[in-house]
Parts: structure tokens; sequence; C-alpha cells
């Protein structure tokens, strides 16, 4: 007890130092990691003589009313060339009616049916398999059955992205829409910040993840490498797996030009996105053991950022004004950094709820994960 009173006075300047530790962390992501976004020049694809053709591919399990509303602006892209394929993986709504009179009015349309096998139990990853082998191009680009493209010029901002040289990977962007709400506003920053890292990683020429409702990549290279082989196992990660174990230095780029962005449908409820979440954080576990540390320090020291602001001020109220110093040097460099890369991926609104949706987001990701990091998915998507 005398040693812990002896030793008291420094007491402040360690907790303060550790402080000032995870915010060195947090600069370095926001400057140096980040930052590489914030400052990249965009670039459009679509300024070309020549595209090659392209085959789209959308697994559709029970999605009759986002294929009514959705299919069309996909069917009727702007491209010179191009096949959409459209795998029912047994649905039992009227998913397969629906497609039938698309086809009536849409020769591009191809459809593959899936039939359920009492014995065999498969996912998304099956559904994209056997689209893949009935695509008729070299050149895939991937969406889902509930995204819309902003333009009628995105087939040409991925495809034209795809034709540049050594190219193999296209990283698009996909953000939600925008709906009323607290929910959506988590979503659509939890979305946005999930993209910030990996568009930014990928422009860092070290990419770990795509989404699979906007992405391209080469025919050759999913059978090359064997498709979804090594973890055909996991429900998730037909995208950001994939990408993780397929993507180098050179053969992977971004496009993230206005044209280029698909919109989705956001979840509607909190339970459903819990569900979501879940199931992301099961493919994690699979990266590369050099994405989990990135990704696991940048989450770590973030969230101890948060407890460290918290617990100084509440253990050492007398300098109340080095916690607030804290934050508000992170808060300010993030309104710098992050005001061109919400403009850049469409969010400008949310700005303004950054100091609130940042601390939630960092304790929901976190309890979400240790929860459900080593669950098992048993949902189609």
């Amino acid at each position: 007890m005398i040693i812990i009173q002896q030793y008291a006075f420094y007491y402040p300047f360690i907790a303060f130092g550790m402080l000032a530790l995870l915010l060195l962390f947090q600069l370095y992501y926001l400057l140096f990691v980040y930052g590489k976004l914030s400052r990249y020049a965009i670039l459009s694809f679509q300024d070309q003589d020549e595209f090659d053709p392209i085959s789209v591919i959308i697994c559709a399990h029970n999605e009759q009313n986002n294929l009514q509303q959705f299919l069309t602006s996909i069917l009727e892209q702007d491209y010179p060339q191009f096949e959409v394929i459209v795998v029912n993986d047994y649905s039992t709504d009227d998913t397969k009616w629906v497609l039938q009179e698309f086809q009536t009015r849409y020769p591009q349309l191809k459809i593959v049916d899936i039939k359920e096998h009492i014995r065999l139990k498969h996912g998304k990853k099956f559904a994209v398999t056997m689209g893949i082998k009935s695509a008729s191009y070299e050149q895939l680009v991937l969406t889902d059955a509930d995204c819309i493209p902003q333009s009628n010029n995105w087939l040409k901002e991925i495809a034209g992205a795809l034709c540049q040289p050594n190219t193999e990977i296209v990283i698009g962007y996909s953000p939600y829409f925008k709906q009323k709400g607290f929910l959506n506003k988590l979503i659509r920053f939890e979305t946005t910040h999930t993209a910030m890292s990996y568009l930014a990683y990928a422009l860092k020429k070290d990419a770990y993840m795509a989404v699979g409702r906007n992405m391209a990549y080469k025919k050759s290279l999913f059978f090359k490498n064997k498709g979804f082989a090594s973890h055909m196992h996991v429900k998730s990660g037909d995208d950001d797996l994939f990408v993780n174990e397929n993507t180098t230095r050179d053969n992977t780029v971004v496009c993230i030009h206005p044209d280029s962005i698909v919109y989705s449908e956001p979840k509607k409820t909190w339970k459903s996105y819990y569900k979501q979440k879940a199931r992301h954080s099961g493919a994690s576990v699979l990266y590369k053991k050099k994405h989990q540390r990135m990704l696991g320090m940048q989450l770590i020291t973030s969230f101890l950022f948060y407890c460290g602001i918290i617990l100084t001020a509440l253990f050492f109220p007398g300098y109340w004004y080095v916690p607030l110093a804290a934050y508000a040097i992170r808060l300010l460099v993030q309104l710098l950094v992050f005001r061109s890369i919400y403009k850049k991926l469409a969010v400008s609104d949310l700005i303004w709820w950054l100091p609130l949706l940042d601390i939630i987001y960092y304790f929901y990701i976190c309890t979400n994960g240790l929860f459900n990091r080593k669950k098992k998915s048993v949902s189609w998507k």
C-alpha cells in the first residue's frame, strides 16, 4: 500500500503517456492510410475507343421484388456487348417467372436455374461459381439483385478499369440508400468506414477485400486459383476472401468514379443488421495473417483510444484538459481528412454525425466481432 502511494504522483503521467501513444497511432492511420484516399484524384475509365465484351453475374435467392425493381437498370446499361447472367438459386417465390418475363424483352439476359437437392446444401459461392461457368466472356462484373447503378455508364467504368494493363481485379464502391432513422445513418457510416479502409489500402498496393455488390475480375483468374475452393466451407467471403487470396501489388485497380457507384438496399432492423455483421466477422478470420494484424491493430487502438479518453477523464478529473485536447486533435484531423473522402463517397451529410457515430461504431464493431468471430454463418446471404 505504501509503495502504491509512493508512486501515485506518476500515475497521471503514465496514463497520459499511454493516451499520447494511442493518439499517435490514430494520427498515423488518419494521415498515412486514409490520407491516401483523401488525396486520391478520381480517375474515369469510360473514355476508351474499344471495350471488351463482359458478363455481369447476379445471384438471386427469393429476389422477385428486387429483380422487378432493379434488374432493368442493369440490362439497359450503355455498353457495346454484354450479357447478364442471373443465377436463380432454388428460389421459392416467383423469381423464375419474373426472369422469364424479362428474358422475352432482353435477349442479353441468361438464366441459370439451380434446383434444391435434399442431400446437398449450398450457399452463394456455389451460385456464383455456376454463374461464372456459364459466362461467355473473360471479363466478369459482379453485383447483387438488390443493387442499382447510379449511372447508365456503370459498366463502362468498371469494365474499362478491368481493361487496364495487368489488371485482374477491380474494386468498386457500393453505398446504401439514404433513408430515415438512426440505424440507416449507422449502417451508412459503417459501410463508408469499411470502404475507406479497403480503398485506401488498395491505393497503397495492399488490397485485402472488396464487396460483391460492385466488383470485377477475370474468369481466368478465378479458375487459375480454383475459385472458392479454399473457403467454400464458409458461407460468406465470395467477395472479400476471394480478393484477399488473389490480389497482388500490381493486379488490382480502384474504381470510384461517380458513374461507377452502385447503391444497395440497407437492412431495416437492428436484428438483421447484427446478423449481417456477424456473418462478415466470421469471414475475416480467414484473411491473410498480415491483414488480420493490420486491421486488428487499427480497430483495437481506436477502441482503446476512446477507452483511454473516458478513463483518464474519470480518474484524473483535475487534468480534464488533457483527454479533451487528445480528443479534439483527433477529431480535427478526422474532419480535415474525411471531408474530402466523404465527398468522394457521396456521404457528405454524415460528416456532421462523425463525433457520435465514430465512437458508437468502434464499440459496436468490437462487441459484435467479439461474440461472432468464431461463429459459423448459416444464412445464404
